[in-house]
This record gives structure tokens, sequence and C-alpha cells, in this order.
């Protein structure tokens, strides 16, 4: 049997019926940090073998016209300064508050779409009812000029991925925060694709849960703001062709959310999402890494596509036998190995055992890609060896060779 192209390969490990299972991998920033752009990144993922996604870059995240946004810092009397954020507009204010630890990488302004903000958190945006016309006033859909470049990288990007047969994808690669332009919102996060993990960014992750008990049409009208504001940019990634869309669900899982809870807020957005990726002849990725067993009914009903995370290391509840055992051959299943564990920090022995047993344990569904799960960041020799390691084991066990 000859190889399939790449893109095939991985249409048909997400939609059914693969023969070849694929190794594409999900994040993998210890090789983009090399690259000059995403065609280099695709291509030098190629070279070493991997089915390389062609990824665009996301559409800007900006306040409205009428929104004002302020700056400050606020000193402590012990520990870190206070950085503040202030969205003012017609109906109200906005504030955000972060510590400013070491490590803060965004200079003295707070990205509120990221995941640093939360652990830092002093004072979230939106903290009550009396808030949420303010955030409808302060989330900007693109603007044409920003719509027609979006259109003309993608026209860019749908030419070279059809001509190296790769697949293309959106969804949740964000533009990078630039301290001191006011109009991006986000850091390494948010943008299209993120719904849940927006109301965490903006709430943080208890008000939200009490929320649902104690104001449960609020939060549903909240997450509806948020879930209206994304679809708009899920039209438009569906309209340049996408061959896949993703949906980040980092905090979407069941430690945060009870299966109760998950189908009352979570499904019925979800579901929506799903059926607009269809319509447009687009497959639907779901990024939850952990707490996905006790939701796996809800997630064959939501017609996602595929789970992209699937981490047997970090994760809780994700075994690989219980996630076959519970989505194999209904829903796509990508991932497998762990990136941080295995990859970054273990032996090659340990990352042959790794990718053998995910092959052995998911392959056989006809719907599995290997990846690293999330990301192999650490540029180090044992890194680098252990990524050679996975790819030889990968092809051997696959009968690519």
């Amino acid at each position: 049997m000859g190889r399939v192209p790449s893109r095939e390969r991985m249409l048909q490990a997400i939609s059914g019926g693969s023969a070849q299972t694929p190794c594409s991998f999900m994040i993998f920033r210890a090789l983009r940090a090399q690259c000059r752009d995403e065609l280099d990144f695709a291509e030098r993922q190629t070279d070493l073998g991997l089915d390389a996604r062609v990824q665009l870059d996301d559409l800007p995240v900006h306040v409205t016209q009428q929104t004002r946004i302020t700056e400050w810092v606020e000193s402590a009397a012990a520990g870190e300064p206070v950085l503040c954020r202030a969205y003012e507009t017609p109906a109200g204010t906005l504030t955000a508050r972060a510590k400013k630890t070491e490590d803060w990488p965004y200079g003295s302004s707070i990205p509120i779409f990221d995941d640093f903000f939360p652990p830092r958190a002093v004072q979230y945006p939106v903290a009550s009812e009396q808030h949420l016309e303010v955030l409808r006033q302060i989330l900007a859909d693109p603007s044409a000029e920003e719509i027609a470049a979006f259109r003309a990288q993608a026209a860019e990007r749908t030419r070279f991925a059809r001509a190296h047969g790769l697949l293309l994808s959106g969804g949740w690669k964000s533009q990078r925060f630039v301290p001191g332009e006011d109009k991006h919102l986000v850091g390494d996060n948010g943008g299209t694709g993120a719904v849940i993990d927006v109301l965490m960014w903006l709430c943080g992750g208890t008000q939200p849960l009490l929320w649902a008990h104690d104001q449960p049409e609020f939060l549903r009208e909240l997450i509806t703001t948020i879930e209206r504001w994304n679809r708009r940019r899920l039209e438009i990634h569906l309209e340049v062709g996408v061959d896949l869309v993703v949906r980040r669900a980092w905090y979407e899982g069941t430690e945060f959310w009870s299966p109760g809870l998950f189908r009352q807020c979570i499904l019925p957005g979800l579901k929506q999402d799903a059926t607009m990726a269809h319509q447009a002849g687009a497959v639907f990725g779901y990024i939850v890494t952990s707490g996905i067993l006790p939701i796996a009914a809800e997630l064959i009903e939501s017609g996602v596509d595929a789970i992209i995370g699937v981490d047997p290391g970090e994760g809780k509840g994700t075994t690989l036998a219980g996630v076959r055992d519970a989505l194999g051959g209904k829903v796509g299943l990508w991932g497998g190995v762990s990136g941080p564990f295995v990859v970054e920090n273990g032996t090659e022995d340990d990352v042959r055992a790794a990718v053998r047993e995910a092959l052995d344990t998911l392959a056989g569904t006809g719907r599995f890609i290997l990846s690293p799960v999330d990301n192999v960041r650490a540029d180090t020799p044992q890194a680098w060896r252990s990524v050679k390691v996975l790819i030889q084991t990968w092809r051997e066990g696959t009968s690519e060779v």
C-alpha cells in the first residue's frame, strides 16, 4: 500500500477510516522558534517526516473605537507592584489588576486574554451582572481591512498547503500581544476558538461556578455574549476554506465543570460551532487535555470530530485505554505521549515505550493522530534526541520506513 498524502491521512484519521496513523505535533515551540515564518515551520516539520499543518494566524483582537484604555501601576507596600488596565465605555468601565511578577512577559501592560493573567490577578474585569453590557461594548468584530488581510494570508497559505499536500487549519493561534498597542487584548492565548477559556480570563475560575448556581441566567448570557463574538470570527475562518478549525478548551473539562454544568453551559454552543464547521466542509477539533471521561457522551453528542490533547501523563482520567473505550472510533483522538514527562525529560527507552503503547492502544480505532501533549518547548539535546526517537518509533510502528 502506498503512502497516502499527508492532508488525506490527517482527514481520514480525524473523520474515520484511517489505515495509516499520522504523527502531527500539536505545538512544537522548540522548532517554531527557529523558523522564519509559518511556511518555513511547515517545511521543517515535513523534513522531519511529520504530518505538518499549515496554520493561519488569527484575526486581531481589539476593542471598539468607543473604548478608551488607560494603564497605570500601583505600588505595593510589600511584594510585587500591581499593573492596572481600565476599559472605559459609555456603559461603564472594566478594570483588570495583576501582580507584576519577575516572569511577567508583557512589560507594564495586561493582556486580558492570556494564561499569565489569572494566577497573578488581583482584580478580574468582569465581576458582576452590571459588567455584561460594558463587555459587549468593548469586544469588536474584525474590521474590513483586517478581514481583507486575513483572506490574503489565507490565500497564500492555502496555495502552499495544496502544493505540498498539507492540512490547512485555523482557529486558535492568536496574535502576539504588543505592549503599548491598545487594540491588542491577547497574549499567546485567546482569539478565535476560545469561549470558556475567555470566560476564565475575564472572571477567574471560581466566580463562574458560583454564578452557575446563584445567577444561572446571567452566566448563560455572559457565555452567549462570548460565543457570539467568537462565532463571527469563526465564520471568517470557515469562509476561507480551512480543512480543520480548532476550539481551545483547556478550561472546559470536568476539572472545572461538573458533567451537569458542562451540558447546561457549554454543550449547546459547542454543538452550534461544530455544526457551523461541518456545514462549511471543515472538521472540528477540540483541545481538552484533562477531565474528559465523565463527559464522553456529551463530547460524542456535540459533533466534535477530534479530541486534541489526549494526555496519559498530566491529564486526569485520561488513561489511553479509558479514552479508547469511551471515545475510540466515535471521535478522533490526537495525542498519546506526554511532552514534558516523556519527550523533554524521559530516556530514549521511555520515548519508545510511550509511542508503542499509544500506537498499540489507540491506532486500532482508525481515528488516531500521534503527538506529544501539549508541546515540546525545550530546545535541549535530550529533547531533540527524543523527538527523533519518537518519529523513528512511530514510523517503525506504522510501517512508515
